[in-house]
């Protein structure tokens, strides 16, 4: 299963309100999604018209590439992704990183181009965080280098986490640290994403991204900070070829590397929930079968009266009446 590039939540109360413009309503929404980006939507009865989204992202790494709290190409990616349909607010709300106007009285009456934007606009997580690998990967497509990127990258999709990428003209080498804090969760992991890299050499995954994995740092990851290398379920691997980013391929290619580690935990906690839900029943199957072998209590009755064994000299007492 792959995640959603979209708030669903987000989403849902877009389409609400644009749904709702004649009704003057005040809505103040606050919530965190991928434990890390903190949304806040605000609405007013003076002007229902006018929706605020802000967007708050975790505190960036020494390492990662960031200008004033976003990644690189952040706002590029923003006025390409929405156009001129959006206003960007400088400075931003306070304690957020971003913040953007819609105006829906300025927005086409058209419903399927509403939808289509409102859905751009649940997918700003996307625009934003992903900005960074976009620019290299789009160069990658035309087989170039961007000028101002070193030969190591290094890309927060985490609280104080990131990832690695080596750009070259003909490939781009991405290097995920996979670290979980939970135990049972590390040895999931490490299960899984050796299957994961085994499943790759299938003959219908072919022309997917070469994969592999070590539980050290590979080679390429040479130069970068000893803090940012540890990583107890190992180090996964992908090369991405011109052929994975052409096109139509490279907003996806992008959303599925830039919560590849989202992926993974979400099937790691499926798992761990799966087992536990069978070990469950294991344990009810076996009680259900201990019960049944229980041996049933014999009691000997007749109209409900129980009867007593008589002694021998009880019988002969009896006898002699």
């Amino acid at each position: 299963m792959m995640l959603q590039s979209h708030s669903r939540f987000l989403l849902q109360t877009l389409l609400t309100r644009a749904q709702n413009l004649d009704k003057a309503v005040e809505l103040d929404y606050q919530w965190i999604e991928f434990d890390d980006v903190r949304y806040h939507v605000q609405v007013t009865i003076k002007n229902p018209n006018i929706l605020l989204l802000s967007v708050s992202l975790p505190n960036p790494p020494p390492e990662a590439m960031s200008f004033d709290g976003l990644p690189l190409g952040a706002i590029e990616a923003i006025k390409t992704t929405y156009g001129t349909g959006f206003q960007i607010l400088d400075p931003p709300r306070d304690g957020f990183s971003l913040t953007l106007k819609l105006n829906f009285s300025k927005v086409r009456p058209d419903e399927a181009y509403r939808n289509s934007l409102l859905t751009k606009l649940a997918s700003i997580r996307e625009v934003v965080m992903g900005a960074p690998l976009k620019i290299i990967l789009k160069h990658l497509a035309s087989r170039t280098v961007a000028p101002e990127l070193d030969r190591l990258v290094a890309i927060m999709h985490r609280p104080n986490e990131t990832f690695f990428l080596v750009p070259q003209a003909d490939k781009v080498t991405v290097a995920f640290p996979m670290r979980f804090k939970d135990s049972v969760d590390t040895i999931l992991a490490t299960s899984f994403l050796k299957q994961f890299v085994e499943a790759r050499r299938a003959a219908s995954l072919s022309s997917a991204p070469s994969c592999s994995w070590s539980p050290t740092a590979p080679q390429e990851l040479e130069g970068a900070p000893k803090e940012t290398l540890s990583a107890n379920a190992g180090f996964v691997t992908f090369v991405i070829m011109p052929r994975h980013v052409e096109g139509e391929k490279l907003d996806p290619t992008v959303w599925n590397l830039s919560t590849f580690h989202a992926y993974v935990s979400y099937h790691v906690k499926c798992s761990e929930g799966f087992m536990h839900t069978r070990m469950r029943r294991r344990v009810e199957s076996m009680i259900q079968a201990l019960d049944q072998a229980k041996p049933l209590e014999k009691t000997r009755s007749m109209n409900n009266k129980s009867f007593k064994r008589l002694g021998l000299n009880d019988a002969n007492h009896t006898t002699s009446k």
